[in-house]
């Protein structure tokens, strides 16, 4: 299979580069940096200096991937590729957009016969690795044509958890499951963190590094994402000097409140974790850092680096 690939970023990249190296299908790749052109190149793509080029070198019917930032620059691409394509033409958002605008953009490209996939995508920057964890919605035969993208794309199936995508619904359905997955993710990673602040304040001298990777032998919390607190602390030492507890958010945690909110859903935990992300912004504490380490660990989100004059500076009594 052919695939247009718009988005070389630290997941597109390895996506276009997994697509590769794991099957026979064929990748023309664009994005706004040369250099990740160039890299999309090493790794067996053709890459494009613009959307036009990149759909001239299709072959119909054409189905283009779009791994960009949600808003605005995915909501341009798919504008300018809907004047581009032709009826019979797929576009793909693998992207963190808002299940609403799913829903919009399907029906308005419906109408020009273009089909919409929307593919909620996990795995951050060890999916090239592992493999991509897809939520997918979109209409059946639209799914069907990009399942072999998705099966290369994906961890292999298992006999205990079954395949690594699925198709979730309808359009929009994909982003909406994908949007309470990263609630669920803010929920999980402020409870670590703020276990592990317990043990940083702690009378004993506890090793966070060391509990950590005990945790990750057998005990009813081990998780991928308390491996990777053991790895985080491994590389940044037990007290995460270097960081500072200041933590993004991206959207998702936002939507999942805002919707349990429409829907009379009680969601006290995800709530909270998102509310304690707005707090970090302010001087921030431990277990903020610890969530700013998470972030940078699983999906290769920049952190903030501390202020080495403010660290030498007494604290107030």
């Amino acid at each position: 299979m052919q695939l247009g690939f718009v988005g070389l970023g630290k997941m597109g990249g390895n996506m276009v580069h997994r697509i590769h190296r794991d099957s026979d299908h064929t990748v023309v790749a664009y994005d706004h940096n040369d250099e990740n052109i160039q890299a999309a190149e090493g790794h067996g793509a053709t890459g494009a200096s613009s959307l036009e080029e990149l759909v001239s070198k299709l072959d119909p019917p054409r189905s283009v991937w779009l791994m960009v930032p949600a808003g605005d620059p995915t909501e341009g691409s798919v504008q300018q590729l809907a004047g581009l394509l032709d009826s019979g033409d797929t576009i793909i958002d693998g992207g963190n957009t808002k299940w609403t605008d799913d829903i919009r953009r399907a029906r308005e490209l419906s109408e020009k016969g273009i089909n919409y996939v929307d593919v909620g995508t996990s795995g951050g920057v060890w999916g090239l690795q592992v493999g991509y964890c897809m939520m997918v919605g979109g209409p059946k035969e639209a799914v069907d044509r990009v399942a072999p993208i998705l099966d290369v794309l994906a961890p292999p199936e298992t006999d205990e958890w079954g395949p690594g995508w699925g198709h979730m619904g309808d359009s929009g359905a994909g982003h909406y499951v994908k949007m309470v997955h990263n609630g669920v993710e803010y929920g999980l990673m402020q409870a670590y963190a703020e276990g592990f602040e317990l043990f940083s304040k702690s009378e004993f001298e506890l090793d966070n590094e060391q509990i950590a990777k005990l945790w990750m032998q057998g005990s009813v919390v081990r998780s991928w994402l308390c491996g990777l607190a053991a790895r985080a602390f491994e590389q940044e030492g037990n007290d995460l000097a270097d960081i500072k507890g200041w933590v993004a958010d991206s959207g998702e945690g936002r939507w999942t409140v805002e919707d349990a909110v429409e829907k009379s859903v009680p969601a006290p935990v995800i709530s909270a974790a998102l509310f304690s992300r707005f707090t970090s912004r302010g001087e921030g504490n431990y277990a903020a850092k610890v969530e700013a380490a998470l972030r940078n660990q699983f999906g290769g989100h920049a952190v903030v680096a501390a202020d080495p004059v403010a660290q030498s500076q007494p604290h107030a009594e």
